[in-house]
């Protein structure tokens, strides 16, 4: 249990904030955090990153026989979210009926329960996507 918690502790920046990094060699921006650049193959990429967590729907599913731990949450949809600075990233989405999905359509990253780990309930918070809010 303790390591599961400080693992989940050291992955929080990227799992509440959407923090990643950029390349020096030519400017991307990439998510997750990793050793060489996806677009240059260059590295490794060192400042980081605050994404603005908006982006639009690239492609989406609908889970119906989960994995282990999110069988409370099924029939849940994940969707592979373009984010406005450039990369694509998996996530599930939230506040949106399954049927509701479309491609292209604008997205926003939230914060949720994503499952309870384990005999002792640890939850296990990260991000979600949800549709994006109308901008006043």
């Amino acid at each position: 249990m303790t390591t599961e918690i400080a693992q989940h502790w050291r992955l929080k920046s990227q799992r509440y904030q959407l923090v990643g990094e950029v390349c020096p060699q030519c400017n991307g921006k990439i998510f997750p955090p990793r050793d060489v650049c996806p677009y240059c193959a260059e590295g490794p990429a060192q400042p980081p990153f605050q994404f603005s967590g908006r982006g639009q729907v690239y492609s989406h599913t609908t889970v119906h026989k989960p994995p282990e731990g999110y069988e409370e949450v099924a029939p849940y949809t994940v969707a592979l979210i373009k984010l406005e600075e450039g990369p694509l990233i998996t996530a599930q989405l939230t506040d949106v009926a399954n049927d509701e999905v479309e491609i292209g359509m604008p997205v926003e990253m939230v914060t949720r329960k994503l499952r309870t780990q384990g005999d002792e309930g640890l939850i296990i918070y990260g991000y979600k996507f949800r549709p994006q809010l109308a901008t006043a």
